[in-house]
Formats: structure tokens, C-alpha cells, sequence
């Protein structure tokens, strides 16, 4: 039987943030440590005085975490507990994008379980964390709403990504107020992390008839609200739009699994310090066009979903889908900011046998429509290789 795990409670709209102190109050936490990105918690936005606010207004004792910037580490996870420990907190909440929501989860399973290994965490029949509750401030990583998190660990630089239902958080609240100071840029690559999400659940071997629901309806929000919301950041329906199509495109991912394009994104974005949604954007045309042929029909989907006109040529629908996601990158300048981390096209070319490497023996292959091989997966990153050399991009800016 198809079924889906998700939060328990899901608040949206705007406004909801304020509702924030009474959900935890709800599942018995009095001292929540808040970890919150850095920049929310800076002049001008000072985020953390008004979510202190709301939650003693519940009489509760906050304390903030917010000494992290960037992709979430296993430094960033210490520094947090050793935050936990020194507040004497007994709740976790997450405020910010998925880097604040993944070191969140981390710190809620590792503060109730001390000897916790990270490789074990998938395996267990039963994993404790504290109470968690997850607002994010970016429509994007869909952490809310998924049993995953994805951590670097700092020895290795290998993005881990263990997996476990405990991890979904209690609580999530939607309000698509706190995404109104996200950056263009930034809500490029949140929104086509998001968008890949639900494409990569839609067509992934683990998708059922409710994760479908999810999926498709994600994939219709995202691709008609990101391109207004792009040109246009103060316009609350498209954010509230997109900060559902986020969560949905979580729900959907968190059951049916991402696939290539994640397995693949992720080396990609350790090796070159890549933010995540860009990483995996640069990657999913060249991913789609790869599996198009095992989902045609799937791939027609999507571009139908994408605003396309319907066609009795399902192949050539399908193609539409890439088409689309190409015209994507173009317009949301995705290939100008990867050459901006990617300055030397030459090294990503030389680093081509060690970023297979590393996608093969991460999560998503196996969920992939079209099971690739090494030479698969070296030939899409030679597409990257030859797209970047090829674009006439500004790496200056």
C-alpha cells in the first residue's frame, strides 16, 4: 500500500511564524536552543529578537545558535552541541534555509543519543532526538518535511546524507513573510533545488501514487511562481507558492528518493564549495535529457506541468521538459554562476574520475530510471565540462 511520512503539523501562511512559541510549548519544550543562519540574526534583519519575542511570550527560554555559515559540517553539528549542553536546552528549533534545518536535525538525535555514530543512523529501529521544529526562511531544500539531512563531514569532505523517519521534524511552519529578504540569486538556486526535487521524485523508481500528488503538483507551482518571483521578491503569493511548492517537493523526495542528479550534485558542490540548489541545477538538464527514454511519459508530465502545450508526439513532449529546464538555467543565470565557482573549467575536467567515484558510492543511482554506469555518469559531467566552456559567461560579476 502507497503511503507517505511527514510532519505532524504543517502551518503555512502569512503570519503563521507567530504561532511558532505555542507549538513548542505543545510538545513539552521550555529551553529551545534556536539555530538560526547567521545572517538572519545580523543587522538589518535581527530575526532572533522576534523570535525571542514570540516565544516568551509561550514563557519559554530561548537561547541562539547561530555560528555557522555556508553548507552544514560536522563542525558546525559539535558547535551546536556544545550549545545545547552549556543552555541546558530540551528542544531544537530551525530557523533559516536547509543548512540551519539539517545542523537542527543533527543536534535534536545527537543531544538525546551521545554515542550516536553517523553511519548508524539509517539502520536503527528506533532513533531519540528532542523535539524539533523546523521554520524555514528559503522555498527550497524541503528539510521541513523530509527524513533526511545532508552533512559534510569535515574530515573527509564527504557529503553524508543518513536518513532516518525520526528526523522529520514535529513542526513546520510555512510563512512566506521570512522568505521576503532572500536574495535573487538565492532564490534561483533554492527554487531549481526545490524544482529537482519534485522532478527527481516524479521519475524516480521508489514514486507511487502518493508521492505522484505530491510531486507534480510541486513541480507546477515552483515552474510558473520562480520565474515571477525572480523578477519580482515582494510578491507574497508567488513566495507563499513557492514556499509550498518547496514543502510538497520535500514530501515527495523524503518517500520516492532523489536520484542522479543529487548523487552527482553533491561531489560536485564538496569539491568546488558550490552552494547545494546550484550545484544539482547545473546538473539536471543533462540528468533529464540521460533518463528521458526509460519515462517518456513521465517526462511529458512534467513539461505539461511546466506550462507547456499538450502534444500527441509524447517523445518530443518529454524533450520539451529539458528544454524548459535549460531555458531555466538561461534565464536564472545558472551557467554564469557556475563558472563563477568553477573558474577553471580545465580542473573540474581533472577532477572528473574522482567526482564519479564519489556519486557512485552516494545515495540516488540506484533510484535513477536509467541505471547508469561510470562512463554514464563521466559523460554528464563532460557535458557540464563543455557547456561551461562553451557559455559566454561573466565571471567577474
Amino acid at each position: 500500500m502507497p503511503s507517505v511520512v511527514l510532519p505532524r503539523q504543517i502551518e503555512s501562511g502569512p503570519g503563521s511564524f507567530k504561532h511558532l512559541g505555542k507549538k513548542v510549548k505543545a510538545y513539552g519544550g521550555k529551553r529551545p536552543v534556536i539555530i538560526m543562519d547567521s545572517f538572519l540574526a545580523s543587522p538589518p534583519l535581527n530575526l532572533h529578537k522576534r523570535v525571542a519575542a514570540i516565544l516568551k511570550e509561550e514563557e519559554l527560554e530561548p537561547h541562539l545558535f547561530c555560528q555557522f555559515s555556508g553548507e552544514p559540517t560536522t563542525d558546525h553539528v559539535d558547535a551546536s552541541l556544545k550549545a545545547l549542553t552549556k543552555y541546558k536546552c530540551d528542544s531544537v528549533i530551525a530557523i533559516g534555509g536547509g543548512s540551519a534545518i539539517d545542523i537542527a536535525k543533527a543536534t535534536s538525535v545527537f543531544g538525546a543519543t551521545q554515542d550516536l555514530k553517523w553511519e548508524s543512523i539509517p539502520s536503527l529501529p528506533h532513533l531519540d532526538r528532542l523535539p524539533l521544529f523546523a521554520v524555514p526562511t528559503t522555498a527550497g531544500t524541503g528539510s521541513e518535511a523530509t527524513k533526511v539531512m545532508v552533512i559534510t563531514n569535515k574530515k573527509t569532505n564527504f557529503k553524508m546524507n543518513p536518513g532516518h523517519p525520526k528526523l522529520i521534524p514535529d513542526a513546520a511552519i510555512l510563512d512566506p513573510e521570512l522568505t521576503l529578504s532572500l536574495p535573487q540569486s538565492f532564490t534561483a538556486f533554492t527554487g531549481l533545488d526545490a524544482l529537482t526535487h519534485a522532478i527527481e521524485a516524479y521519475v524516480s523508481t521508489r514514486a507511487s501514487v502518493m508521492t505522484d500528488l505530491y510531486a507534480i503538483k510541486a513541480i507546477g507551482m515552483i515552474g510558473k511562481s520562480l520565474p515571477k518571483v525572480y523578477e519580482n521578491g515582494s510578491d507574497i503569493e508567488k513566495r507563499n507558492h513557492m514556499i509550498l511548492g518547496s514543502c510538497y517537493a520535500g514530501i515527495a523526495f523524503s518517500n520516492a528518493s532523489t536520484n542522479l542528479a543529487h548523487a552527482m550534485g553533491r561531489p560536485l558542490g564538496a569539491h568546488f564549495h558550490i552552494p547545494h540548489g546550484l550545484s544539482v541545477a547545473l546538473l539536471l538538464p543533462f540528468v533529464m535529457a540521460f533518463s528521458l527514454p526509460a519515462a517518456k511519459d513521465r517526462f511529458a508530465d512534467i513539461a505539461l506541468s511546466l506550462g507547456a502545450e499538450n502534444s500527441s508526439n509524447q517523445e518530443q513532449l518529454a524533450k520539451t521538459s529539458v528544454d524548459i529546464v535549460h531555458n531555466f538555467n538561461r534565464h536564472f543565470d545558472i551557467w554564469n554562476f557556475g563558472r563563477k565557482h568553477i573558474k577553471n573549467v580545465e580542473e573540474l575536467k581533472q577532477t572528473i574520475p574522482h567526482l564519479v567515484e564519489d556519486a557512485l558510492s552516494g545515495n540516488g543511482i540506484e533510484t535513477n530510471r536509467v541505471l547508469p554506469t561510470s562512463d554514464d555518469i563521466k559523460a554528464i559531467y563532460h557535458s557540464l565540462v563543455k557547456k561551461l566552456s562553451e557559455e559566454k559567461v561573466n565571471i567577474t560579476q
